[in-house]
């Protein structure tokens, strides 16, 4: 049983913010799946808000920094995906809010 719950990764990437944005990339909507693994191994599939978002690697880089702390932490994964693409509709409701999306 791993050391740690899919939530618990969640949480943790809710500390990772898109810097031109500034609201967190989970509630940007930009993490598709979290596969946590009997290891503690952990794959994060996620996109960015854009193909040629520049920020983009540092943004990955945050996501392995973020999850650091977690007990008896494994690999780290992070595979960026562009299907299907970002768009408004996958933030969460307090995000729509903060950016006035309604």
């Amino acid at each position: 049983m791993p050391a740690f719950t899919e939530e618990q990764v969640r949480e943790n990437l809710k500390n990772v913010f898109d810097p031109e944005i500034g609201i967190n990339i989970v509630d940007l909507g930009l993490i598709y799946d979290i596969d946590v693994a009997e290891n503690n191994d952990v794959l994060v599939t996620m996109t960015l808000t854009s193909l040629g978002c520049p920020l983009g690697p540092v943004i990955m880089q945050e996501v392995n920094s973020a999850l650091a702390d977690l007990p008896d932490l494994g690999g780290v994964d992070v595979k960026l995906v562009w299907s299907p693409p970002w768009s408004p509709e996958l933030m969460s409701e307090e995000a729509k809010d903060e950016l006035g999306i309604w």
